[in-house]
């Protein structure tokens, strides 16, 4: 595996209007572009990006709420999955949520996405609950959640990493 250069920032309007025609056709679906941009504009929201040669290849969304912290989303732009660019955008969505003093993450995920699930255990969230038909008829939801001020070894392609928190 090629090694690439990926910078994690904070979204911009800017970022968010050049996703704008990308949304769809390199991401999965998700959330229309019409409710990311409403949700952008929420205080409560924060929005990272993962770019590569100014790019967009991902991005991550949480919500801070008192002293939790809930996990919108975290997407890879299809060509660049594999380059561990999630793990790289939930890092700094545990060092955001260090600086905000959260104690909690939690989130839900399809049953159904398995990279995502193994992505979540590798930083230490776990299975807290379950809902049924969350996503759909037969899809239901794994609701997991962090504990924060912890230290995760992650294994990664180029070797591995420590997080602490």
């Amino acid at each position: 595996m090629n090694k690439i250069n990926i910078s994690i920032s904070e979204m911009t309007s800017e970022d968010l209007n050049n996703l704008k025609s990308d949304l769809i056709a390199s991401f999965d679906d998700f959330w229309s572009y019409d409710v990311l941009e409403n949700d952008f504009l929420s205080d409560s929201s924060k929005y990272i990006v993962a770019k590569l040669d100014n790019q967009i290849v991902g991005f991550a969304v949480i919500k801070l709420i008192l002293d939790e912290a809930e996990l919108m989303n975290i997407v890879v732009k299809k060509d660049f999955r594999g380059y561990s660019i999630g793990s790289l955008l939930l890092n700094e969505i545990f060092n955001i949520c260090a600086k905000f003093n959260i104690a909690t993450i939690n989130l839900e995920v399809s049953e159904n996405n398995v990279s995502a699930i193994r992505l979540y255990q590798k930083f230490g969230f776990s299975k807290v609950g379950y809902r049924k038909n969350y996503y759909g008829s037969n899809v239901g939801a794994v609701l997991m959640s962090q504990k924060m001020r912890s230290t995760v070894k992650v294994n990664v392609p180029f070797g591995n990493i420590y997080f602490h928190w």
